[in-house]
């Protein structure tokens, strides 16, 4: 499932020709992906100015003029792309070889300098989803999200205040979206290698006596912050079905330190230990289990 730098990277892809544009003719090809698409959807985005393109944890928002705004969560394998309308030969925007079965949602749009585009939602297993919003502050979606790791909110006293009377292990905790929003697997287990803390930690063991946070937990947030900076600049990572909105895979896969990697030799410099994996809550967690410590 895409993670915040995925999402992210689609939502770049996706705002230098969106926004300004005009929405003109949208062709769903399906009544529901996940859940059923919200039956107003046609009439509120037919002729409607797109004004922003934003991002909340893992999902899109995308903002219209009479201000309503479009919610969208990719799931495992959505995506978007651009094409050209009537057009044989795609715009250097389009995703090669797409399959059309899988293209559910379809907008025509007109931008002021990029001209008429189709964008196009396609997602073969159909776990993503849209909703559209009135009012933000009412999606049960969104008002149940911590902080942005990336905002200005997110950092080690904060997370001593979530953590204070956590026993759940840190992984845990910080893959619970109440706590931080947008945080995934990956990027948590790679934000642990780095701070050298073990995935079974309990989270108020992070937490001083006094609330305050302990070097570990600072070190922590650190590492959340440029571990997630590090994966938007190559453009997130792709395992398996994720493409940006040009059609393209991102990179940090190449650059994991421990996630997938397990059994083989940790990348520290001196250290002899093996990347491990255990299962948490359902989900791999990776970790070397010398470098990586109690707090």
């Amino acid at each position: 499932m895409p993670e915040l730098p995925e999402v992210e990277t689609v939502r770049r892809g996706l705002e230098p020709y969106l926004v300004n544009a005009r929405i003109g003719t949208v062709t769903l090809n399906r009544k529901n992906l996940r859940f059923d698409f919200p039956a107003d959807l046609v009439a509120a985005l037919e002729g409607q100015v797109i004004i922003a393109v934003e991002r909340r944890a893992k999902y899109l928002l995308i903002r219209l003029a009479n201000g309503r705004t479009v919610l969208s969560h990719l799931g495992m394998t959505g995506s978007y792309r651009f094409a050209q309308r009537h057009l044989d030969t795609p715009s250097r925007y389009h995703e090669p070889d797409p399959a059309p079965k899988h293209d559910h949602m379809v907008w025509a749009i007109e931008h002021p300098d990029h001209g008429p585009m189709a964008l196009i939602y396609a997602d073969p297993r159909r776990f993503g989803f849209i909703d559209l919003l009135d009012r933000l502050e009412d999606s049960p979606y969104l008002n149940v999200l911590g902080p942005e790791p990336l905002g200005n909110q997110f950092n080690a006293h904060m997370l001593a205040h979530a953590f204070a009377s956590k026993k759940a292990p840190i992984k845990a905790a910080l893959l619970d979206q109440r706590v931080v929003a947008g945080l995934g697997n990956i990027y948590v287990s790679e934000a642990l290698f780095r701070a050298h803390i073990l995935p079974t930690a309990a989270a108020q063991t992070l937490v001083g006596k006094d609330g305050r946070p302990k070097p570990a937990l600072d070190d922590l947030a650190q590492a959340v912050v440029a571990v997630l900076s590090e994966a938007i600049a190559v453009g997130g990572s792709t395992l398996k079905d994720f493409r940006n909105a040009e059609g393209g895979s991102g990179y940090f896969q190449h650059n994991f330190a421990v996630y997938d990697r397990e059994g083989e030799p940790c990348p520290t410099s001196d250290c002899r230990g093996n990347i491990g994996r255990i299962v948490q809550s359902g989900r791999s967690s990776f970790f070397c289990p010398l470098c990586q410590k109690q707090p």
